[in-house]
């Protein structure tokens, strides 16, 4: 088994902000698994929210010897970026020796298109009308947020997409006083859900507070390990497989989650459709579909994940499962 991973840049269609600043390209690390003449192929994102580098995620990846399993990797790697490459390769190597889809090898339905929203980047209320007129054709806007301008930005967005359902995330910029004061507002524009609102570690301030709209967490959950702390906080998991460290354990918190009584969306960071391939098999029937990576490149991998007015569609075996 030869473990091989290279760094791939892809060019963004515009310059996309939020909260923490601006980006103009996405930089991934590709992981390729070799084994018996088959191929399998995973990608990641690393985040510097979590303390990650291209460096010290590609330094992860090539410590790892030997013949790895996907059962192996929990002792060998922490949930993270590196763990999810080497997990979602591990699972197209399977499906290319077996001949079978992922999904059938994870024993879930086939898979089924889904709707996705599309995000548009933190700007002037201004020109955030004008994205939204220009993509009021969709049917689920995602907004990001964080910043003491948030009201203007919303109430220009609902005016620009009048009839699409708008989800806002906050990148835990907001405190406990400006969530609850925001709360009626929300209602009043119809947002359907919020996106961490508070700090990651400072969510605690979430317990008893009323939420009309459902808020859901992001930085505050990673794997299955994360659950009990959220419990009277939130009421959506956002399921990110650079978050949970691969597929295995993102289908096993989706399952661990919804037993637990919590709601999941499953969301991406800024990657190519080879990141959000695997994630279709978590977005089976989950509440939000936020897999719009894709969407936002100028440039993607040469078999992209197809999008039309039914949603993002599963991948094909040349892509990846």
């Amino acid at each position: 088994m030869q473990i091989e991973v290279t760094a791939d840049v892809f060019r963004l269609a515009q310059v996309f902000t939020i909260s923490r600043g601006s980006r103009t390209e996405a930089q991934v690390l590709t992981v390729r698994i070799s084994d018996g003449g088959f191929v399998g192929m995973g990608e990641c994102v690393p985040y510097a929210r979590y303390g990650e580098t291209l460096e010290s995620v590609t330094a992860q990846i090539e410590g790892l010897a030997g013949v790895v399993t996907r059962d192996a990797l929990y002792d060998l790697l922490p949930a993270g970026a590196a763990r999810n490459a080497v997990d979602c390769a591990l699972w197209d190597l399977e499906a290319k020796r077996a001949g079978k889809p992922a999904w059938e090898l994870a024993g879930l339905a086939p898979l089924a298109p889904q709707i996705t929203a599309y995000t548009l980047s933190l700007d002037t209320p201004e020109k955030m009308q004008a994205q939204a007129a220009e993509h009021a054709h969709r049917p689920l806007l995602k907004i990001k947020l964080g910043t003491p301008d948030d009201m203007p930005r919303l109430e220009a967005v609902r005016a620009g997409a009048p009839d699409s359902t708008i989800i806002v995330d906050a990148n835990e910029g907001w405190s406990a006083q400006v969530y609850a004061d925001l709360a009626p507002h929300l209602v009043r524009l119809g947002v359907a859900l919020v996106e961490q609102p508070l700090p990651a570690g400072e969510d605690d301030a979430l317990i008893g507070m009323a939420r009309p709209v459902p808020v859901c967490a992001d930085e505050s959950c990673h794997d299955r390990g994360s659950l009990p702390a959220l419990a009277g906080k939130y009421d959506v998991v956002n399921i990110k497989l650079d978050k949970t460290g691969g597929l295995t354990e993102a289908l096993a918190l989706r399952d661990a989650a919804l037993k637990a009584g919590f709601d999941v969306m499953v969301g991406c960071m800024v990657g190519s459709s080879l990141a959000m391939a695997p994630a279709m098999l978590v977005a089976q029937g989950a509440k939000v579909v936020d897999l719009d990576g894709p969407l936002l490149l100028a440039e993607d991998r040469d078999t992209p994940l197809k999008f039309d007015t039914a949603g993002v569609h599963p991948p094909v075996a040349a892509l990846w499962g």
